[in-house]
């Protein structure tokens, strides 16, 4: 591989593990929808708007296995977002 070649593809995973890092938890009874669809892997504008009408509708989520009963979003979408789903405040240290 050419020089060029490496460094580019060097670039590229390091831009790639930067942007992941920067994903992080969202509590889902308090985001927006904009900052859902950022944070969760699979879940796009459309669906983050049917996780805040349904928290609307529904109240506050109890558990992360709740977010299953929305549209759209199922069990394999709340596996692979599982540990970055909160749905309590987070405690003070």
């Amino acid at each position: 591989m050419s020089k060029i070649r490496e460094t580019i593809v060097l670039v590229a995973v390091a831009l790639a593990w930067a942007g992941a890092a920067i994903a992080g938890p969202v509590n889902v009874n308090t985001a927006d929808a904009e900052t859902i669809s950022a944070e969760l892997k699979g879940v796009g504008i459309s669906k983050a708007i049917a996780i805040v009408e349904y928290r609307k509708a529904n109240g506050p989520f109890q558990s992360v296995d709740d977010l299953a009963r929305v549209k759209g979003i199922g069990e394999r979408t709340v596996e692979i977002n599982r540990a970055n789903i909160l749905v309590a405040a987070r405690k003070s240290k």
